[in-house]
Order: C-alpha cells, then sequence, then structure tokens
C-alpha cells in the first residue's frame, strides 16, 4: 500500500508534503509531485501538510482520481520526455532533483486554476 497524490497538486506543487516526508519518497515533476511507490513507508506524515488536500492513502482515494494511483507508479517507470532512461528507484528525490516532465495524464491536463 501506498500514499498517492491526485489531481489538486497539478500546477500547485506546494513542498510542504516534501519537508516532512522522513524517507524522501516524494518525486517532483514539472506540474507535479510523485510518491514512489516502492519508497513510501506508509507513515502518513505527507497527508495533513499538504494545503490542497491532493495526497490519499490508496484505500481511500476518491474514485474521480482513480487513475493517480497507476499515474504515480508510472511516473518511475516510464520514460519520460528529457529523461535519458526511466527513474526507478534511486533511494531518495533527493538524490534526482527535479525531474521537469510529467506522466502523460498530467502533461495533458490543460492548465489548473490555482487562483482562490
Amino acid at each position: 500500500m501506498t500514499y498517492v497524490i491526485a489531481q489538486p497538486c497539478i500546477d500547485v506543487v506546494d513542498r510542504a508534503c516534501v519537508d516532512e516526508c522522513p524517507v524522501d519518497c516524494i518525486y517532483e515533476g514539472e506540474r507535479a509531485l510523485y510518491i514512489h511507490p516502492d519508497e513510501c513507508i506508509d507513515c502518513g506524515a505527507c497527508e495533513p501538510v499538504c494545503p490542497v488536500e491532493a495526497i490519499y492513502y490508496e484505500d481511500d482515494l476518491p474514485s474521480e482520481w482513480a487513475d493517480y494511483l497507476h499515474d504515480n507508479a508510472e511516473f518511475f517507470t516510464m520514460q519520460l520526455p528529457g529523461q535519458a532512461s526511466p527513474i526507478g528507484s534511486p533511494g531518495g528525490a533527493a538524490k534526482v532533483g527535479a525531474v521537469g516532465s510529467d506522466t502523460p495524464l498530467v502533461a495533458s491536463l490543460p492548465p489548473q486554476n490555482t487562483a482562490d
């Protein structure tokens, strides 16, 4: 089981969850953040600090965002634009830095309105 970052994060990328994660398993794409399913220890520290309530335990993910469960995992296994190889499981986001690419699901979405 793992935590998942869903649609509300797109174009927000607030990094409070990254700062709170004790195992550094939240990676930064261009428009969204992604939780590595194999590195996440299911501690839940990221969930309450997300200002847009985009983080869910996978069993609690609303059906409207069900595609984000696969999408978070795909970020680490697919060949992302501008990357020499898939990210894989490097053992921490700090080793990778901001990737500058997103999955096709996130990249295909229009800009999200972040104004309140």
